[in-house]
């Protein structure tokens, strides 16, 4: 957080996520208040329905079909971790040394296009891809270690930390949009991360201190293809996988899992029209915009994290349970991730749409111009950007993944209110509150999604 201020207190625009690469929307064409509520009405009424479905049998049946599938070889992983390596070191390389404006620099689109879009999707969509190429993970493994012992009570709370803060630079700085900055960035990421690894162990860090490698595995658990214990590959319906008991029931794993919720929500936040007339008016009042987007950040995962833990400890007062407030906090806290899914894939698809062409364009003209340099040619460089324009139905497509997210996580939180007790009331009574968070975090998401995209704010003098 130290990093996130201080690179925060050099920057002068505050682009948000993909900076000058992310495209402008013009909201809806109904009334916003029927939107949210509708959608909010639709995720209400999926309780409902739900509540039909109380065979045990049935719902085991749904969330514990699987197919085994052949495991991938060795050599693949190895291999997905070279070229990971060869990806970080291209962005190193390129970011410094090709074209300072971020929209011609390759660099800026394998970050954000390909990695936190591209990658990020195929996560939930498919399976966590990022342990298969992750380049930091392979190499601490073969890196000696000092074996400190990792202080219990943080657990993972420092992941959700490093989230939140990985955010807040992506919002307040141009680092969306500055190749040598996130170059810069890249390389910080690389030692600190190596040297924690080292110092803790790499399967210690990566599970509860790294927020990407966190972020990523989380992500990888709505997939339908997911690892189990014996390493091996298996095939199960989207989301299935969360509703498994936990291994333990500390709630830093609810303030993580709330964290990413969260932090999809704020990157969309700061480009709404509400966003910018309240810093707007706050700054007219004396208060500088960094203090700003700082109590935002702080303040609104602050607001998530305590309306779900509200939800939980009145779950467990309507189901009249053994089981603490953090146990059932814990319980039901992955179903969340599915909404966190949904909210991702709404913002980015049509993102990643866009800007593929301009990707492949960018990338294919900096290995052009390496190839070039290598062989004595002459390097054209990187010209005019090209962009697909999107048809006008794609953005009414993304707006129906969030509420599919909130549809699917209803029906997790239901499953995992199965397993969890004996008898069906005191599981459907559980689900009331549970379900009453969620539709606060669909109506959030859908207001969000729909709101017209203007530039941040900025947040200097």
């Amino acid at each position: 957080m130290v990093l996130a201020l201080s690179l925060s207190a050099l920057s002068s625009t505050a682009l948000a996520h993909s900076g000058s690469l992310r495209g402008d929307t013009s909201g809806l064409a109904i009334p916003t208040w029927l939107f949210l509520a509708t959608g909010g009405g639709v995720v209400g009424a999926s309780f409902l329905l739900s509540s039909f479905a109380t065979d045990r049998r049935l719902v085991s049946a749904i969330h514990g079909w699987r197919r085994r599938l052949s495991a991938a070889p060795p050599a693949l992983t190895s291999l997905g971790s070279v070229v990971g390596g060869l990806a970080v070191a291209f962005v190193v390389v390129v970011g410094l040394t090709g074209p300072e404006d971020g929209t011609r620099n390759a660099a800026i689109y394998v970050v954000w296009v390909l990695w936190w879009a591209g990658a990020l999707i195929c996560a939930y969509l498919v399976g966590d891809v990022w342990s298969v190429v992750d380049p930091f993970r392979a190499l601490a493994r073969r890196l000696p270690t000092l074996d400190v012992s990792y202080p219990e009570r943080l657990g993972a709370w420092p992941s959700a930390v490093g989230l939140l803060a990985l955010v807040f630079v992506e919002v307040v700085t141009p680092l969306a949009d500055d190749p040598r900055l996130l170059a810069g960035v890249v390389l910080a990421y690389t030692v600190g991360t190596l040297a924690g690894a080292a110092t803790f162990g790499p399967e210690r860090w990566f599970s509860s201190v790294d927020p990407v490698a966190r972020t990523f595995a989380q992500y990888g658990r709505v997939a339908p293809i997911g690892r189990g214990d014996d390493g091996g590959l298996s095939l199960r319906l989207p989301g299935m996988a969360l509703a498994e008991p936990p291994a333990d029931a500390r709630l830093d794993a609810v303030g993580f899992v709330v964290a990413v919720v969260w932090a999809t929500s704020f990157d969309g936040l700061v480009t709404t029209p509400a966003w910018a007339d309240l810093v707007g008016r706050l700054t007219e009042l004396g208060v500088p915009a960094l203090a700003t987007y700082v109590l935002g950040l702080a303040g609104g995962y602050l607001l998530f994290l305590g309306t779900y833990l509200v939800a939980a400890r009145i779950a467990r007062r309507t189901s009249d349970t053994y089981l603490t407030t953090a146990a059932l906090a814990r319980r039901f806290a992955p179903a969340l991730l599915v909404i966190a899914a949904g909210y991702h894939l709404a913002h980015y698809l049509p993102y990643l749409l866009s800007l593929w062409p301009a990707l492949v364009a960018t990338v294919g003209g900096s290995l052009g111009g390496a190839l070039a340099a290598v062989t004595g040619g002459s390097a054209s460089g990187v010209g005019s950007v090209p962009r697909a324009v999107l048809p006008g139905w794609v953005g009414s497509v993304s707006l129906s993944f969030v509420l599919l997210g909130h549809l699917l996580a209803v029906w997790v939180a239901h499953a995992a209110a199965f397993e969890t007790f004996p008898e069906r009331v005191a599981a459907l009574r559980s689900q009331i509150p549970i379900t009453a968070a969620m539709v606060v975090y669909t109506v959030v998401g859908l207001w969000i999604v729909a709101e017209p995209s203007v530039t941040p704010p900025g947040v200097g003098p």
